[in-house]
């Protein structure tokens, strides 16, 4: 069954380092279409190795229709760690990203697993017919062209919000790692995970004009992921390299 866990708060961490962001201040930045990068849909699952509702969502999110278009990403949440095996990909950051949906989608506390997409809808990961079905009633985000060239991001110009909007640095492990679950309720088994995120970081707030920073050189293996998204809520733009 599924399971959840009270709320609480931590800081948003970034175990890879960044570089100093440079942005365009003064200037309007404008992007071709022709020069951004793919644009996504976004489908966050948030899962725990600890957890054994997990395992049947990791599948349905495997499962589903590999387009180029969408882009699954799997956040490795802490708080079931306390069940006898700490997850080997969890980060307090995928936490609290978590945790920051919560009164968006009218949540009051995170569970395992759930799958947000485009950061408006939410579903209970193991119910695949209800996830196929919200992902396939989503649309790609593309109010504001994002480019990613080598380790310089570019973001174009649109309409913000009045308050600005987040942009997030996200890297990634594309395909399925599996891990062989030692203890805990998921003991002896091993659990495929599908593109595991590494690093999450916020980099900026994009107020509508252009702007530009420059990310660390990605590990081997790794891909990045630039998500424009209104603070705790829907993902205004997203795109991968």
């Amino acid at each position: 069954m599924t399971r959840s866990m009270r709320k609480g708060r931590s800081d948003h961490a970034w175990p890879l380092g960044l570089a100093v962001a440079a942005f365009l201040t003064g200037e309007v930045l404008a992007l071709p279409a022709e020069a951004a990068s793919r644009p996504v849909t976004v489908v966050e699952l948030f899962t725990s190795q600890g957890c054994s509702s997990v395992p049947p969502a990791n599948r349905n999110v495997m499962n589903l229709e590999k387009k180029p278009d969408l882009l699954p990403l799997s956040f490795s949440v802490t708080y079931w760690d306390q069940l006898g095996w700490k997850d080997t990909f969890g980060a307090e950051a995928f936490t609290t990203r978590q945790r920051d949906y919560e009164a968006g989608l009218g949540r009051n506390g995170p569970f395992t697993p759930q799958v947000v997409v485009n950061g408006r809808y939410d579903s209970v990961g193991n119910k695949a017919d209800a996830l196929r079905a919200m992902v396939a009633g989503a649309k790609p985000p593309a109010d504001v062209a994002i480019d990613i060239s080598g380790n310089v991001v570019k973001i174009g110009t649109g309409a913000a919000p009045s308050f600005g909007a987040d942009v997030w640095l996200v890297r990634y492990r594309p395909g399925v790692q599996s891990v062989a679950i030692a203890a805990g309720e998921n003991a002896g088994t091993t659990l495929p995970v599908p593109n595991v995120v590494t690093g999450i970081k916020h980099v900026g707030r994009w107020l509508g004009v252009g702007m530009s920073f420059s990310a660390p050189a990605s590990e081997d293996g790794e891909k990045t992921a630039v998500i424009v998204q209104k603070p705790g809520g829907p993902i205004l733009s997203a795109a991968t390299d």
